[in-house]
C-alpha cells in the first residue's frame, strides 16, 4: 500500500506541477508577447532616430562642403581675374610684341582664319566661305 500512496501522490504533485505550468504559460505568455513587441518597438524608435541624426550629419556635411567649394570657387575667380589684370596691363603699350606673336602664330599655322577689323571695328566675318565649305564636305 505504501507503494501506491507514493506514486498517488507523485501523480498528483506532477499534475499540480503541470497546471502550474499551463496556467503560468496562459499568463505569462501575453505578458511575455506585449514586453517583447514594446522591446521591439523602443529598438524600432531608436533605430529611426538613430537614422535621422545620421541623414541630418550628412546634410550639415553637403553644406559645409557647398561652402568651402564656393569659396575655393571665388578665390578662383579672384585669382583668374588678378591675372587678367596683370596680363592686360603688360600688353598696355606693347604693340611691337603684339605684332611679334601675330606673325609667330602666322609662321607656325595655328592661325587659320585671321579677322581684319574694318572702319567700325568690326571684324569681317567669312560666314559664305564656311558654309561653302561645309557644303563641299557634305
Amino acid at each position: 500500500m505504501g507503494y501506491r500512496v507514493r506514486g498517488w501522490v507523485l501523480g498528483t504533485a506532477l499534475s499540480w506541477a503541470a497546471i502550474f505550468v499551463i496556467a503560468g504559460g496562459m499568463y505569462g505568455c501575453p505578458k511575455y508577447r506585449v514586453w517583447q513587441q514594446g522591446l521591439a518597438g523602443e529598438a524600432k524608435l531608436r533605430e529611426s532616430q538613430s537614422s535621422r541624426k545620421v541623414r541630418v550629419e550628412e546634410a550639415k556635411a553637403r553644406l559645409e562642403s557647398a561652402k568651402f567649394e564656393s569659396q575655393a570657387e571665388i578665390e578662383r575667380a579672384k585669382g583668374v581675374a588678378e591675372a587678367n589684370r596683370i596680363i592686360g596691363d603688360s600688353l598696355k603699350g606693347n604693340d611691337a610684341y603684339l605684332r611679334y606673336l601675330w606673325i609667330q602664330g602666322l609662321q607656325d599655322g595655328s592661325s587659320e582664319t585671321i579677322y581684319i577689323p574694318t572702319e567700325a571695328n568690326l571684324p569681317i566675318m567669312e560666314a559664305t566661305r564656311r558654309r561653302e565649305s561645309m557644303r563641299t564636305t557634305e
